[in-house]
């Protein structure tokens, strides 16, 4: 029987700041970039794992007050940080996990996403970053 998550309360960390209550989606997708290992007399193509290609889209609410959305991401642009995603708020456990990318690259920041009568929103893409899993509560 497969057991789901109702996500209830998740938690987003962006560059130290908590980004939780701007943030309406996370997609983290822990990647490997796929080496050929086929050697002759092979009768099939064969891989090996290459470097991590992980990451991390979020869907925020695009807020311009201090230490919100704006304010948070837009000295980032152009550099690496680190963004810690959780299925639910702490303490850490092997069912809720800390999902941190250390090194993460934005490369781009919508600054401006607005439609007459709806709340502005902005999908922004973390790539790149070294993957862990924080299982163990502090």
């Amino acid at each position: 029987m497969a057991t789901s998550t109702y996500l209830s309360n998740p938690v987003v960390i962006v560059n130290s700041v908590d980004l939780t209550n701007q943030c309406t989606a996370a997609t983290l997708t822990r990647r490997f970039a796929e080496l050929d290992a086929t050697s002759f007399g092979d009768t099939s193509t064969k891989y090996t794992a290459g470097l991590q290609d992980n990451e991390l889209t979020l869907t925020l609410y695009m807020s311009y007050a201090a230490t919100e959305t704006y304010a948070t991401l837009s000295s980032l642009v152009g550099t690496t940080t680190t963004v810690r995603v959780q299925p639910a708020a702490p303490p850490d456990s092997a069912t809720n996990p800390g999902l941190i990318l250390t090194g993460a690259f934005l490369a781009e920041l919508p600054v401006l996403n607005a439609t007459m009568g709806e709340l502005s929103t902005i999908d922004v893409v973390f790539r790149g970053g070294v993957f862990s899993a924080d299982t163990t509560a502090p």
